[in-house]
């Protein structure tokens, strides 16, 4: 059911996964589990360390399919070039395989751009142009320009290609891992949830796929909520690669409903409280979108016992490290939040 009605078949999923992996663009990340999250939470808990890829998110797996599959057979479209707009970690991704590749890359962020993700781009040899808006504004006019100029715009989701790299994070979860029984992933416009969960759901269907937002931008849980596109409002984030409404006709809402089965949401405070875990607890750097995952199990938005089995199996998607470093001193010197109370 899920190659037949499916914009992105999970055949494109297993194409982009071989695609990938003859380029040496991405690295298959590690799938290990968490002792100190295992012990505390009474399941077995895994992460999916994306935070090692080249430029420290799973971006590139989407933006380097398209940017590959363009070069392969539209080789007219790669020759032009491609415009993206990025809060960051998409834009890495495509300044990674543009320039791995010898294509011309323009990217529009927005004037919130994470500093330590604005100075990782100027590294490439890329035109950058910083919005005078947030997210949304820079997606507006990152379109515009791919319209004048006669380029292709990547879309950080809504793109067949994007969400076909995106969803090689869950086939590596289930080559990694014979019995899965959750999956949290991050989730902005639903790009890597929508890949995730279709393939996952077309090969283990039992498998709960929980999406996790941060309470000041939850444009993704709002719109399934009402069942329709609404507008989240513009508030400041740690998990600023999540931010952003979802663009009108966006296919990954329409997947997120159907093959999607929660959205949570977390505070501001948790986010703040997983990035200090990881540093504390794992020893690993996690920018806030990464860290929302770990944010809900440790503030006890996810209980594994309504999962179905005695100790559960869950995968945490961790999807990025770019956090900057005036902001993690800050968050470190923090207060820790209450730990949730005991049932």
């Amino acid at each position: 059911m899920t190659e037949r009605l499916s914009p992105v078949p999970p055949r494109h999923i297993l194409a982009a996964a071989r695609r990938l992996e003859r380029s040496g663009l991405v690295r298959r990340t590690p799938t290990e589990q968490s002792r100190p999250l295992s012990a505390r939470l009474g399941a077995d808990v895994y992460q999916k360390l994306e935070i090692f890829q080249p430029t420290g998110s799973f971006k590139p797996r989407g933006s380097a399919n398209k940017i590959l599959r363009l070069r392969d057979e539209e080789p007219d479209a790669f020759r032009r070039g491609f415009v993206a707009a990025s809060a960051g970690n998409h834009g890495l991704g495509v300044s990674h395989a543009a320039s791995a590749l010898g294509a011309r890359a323009t990217l529009v962020v927005p004037r919130t751009v994470s500093p330590a993700k604005l100075e990782a781009l100027w590294r490439y040899p890329v035109e950058l142009i910083v919005s005078v808006g947030n997210y949304d504004v820079a997606e507006a006019e990152g379109r515009k320009l791919a319209k004048e100029r006669g380029l292709v715009f990547i879309s950080p989701y809504n793109d067949p290609d994007v969400i076909a790299g995106a969803g090689t994070v869950g086939l590596e979860v289930l080559e990694d891992l014979s019995e899965v029984d959750a999956i949290l992933v991050p989730v902005g416009g639903g790009g890597l949830i929508a890949g995730i969960a279709l393939w996952v759901k077309a090969v283990a269907p039992r498998v709960r796929i929980i999406g996790v937002q941060s309470d000041a931008y939850p444009a993704m849980q709002a719109s399934l909520a009402a069942g329709q596109l609404v507008t989240a409002a513009d508030k400041p984030s740690l998990a600023d690669g999540l931010a952003g409404n979802i663009e009108a006709g966006s296919i990954t809402f329409d997947l997120c409903r159907r093959f999607v089965d929660d959205v949570v949401l977390v505070t501001e405070e948790e986010i703040a409280e997983a990035i200090r875990y990881f540093v504390r607890e794992e020893q690993l750097l996690v920018e806030g979108s990464g860290a929302v995952g770990a944010a809900a199990l440790l503030a006890g938005k996810i209980d594994p016992g309504r999962l179905g089995t005695a100790r559960p199996k869950i995968v945490d998607v961790v999807t990025g490290r770019n956090i900057a470093e005036a902001r993690l001193r800050d968050i470190m010197a923090m207060p820790a939040a209450p730990a949730p109370p005991a049932d």
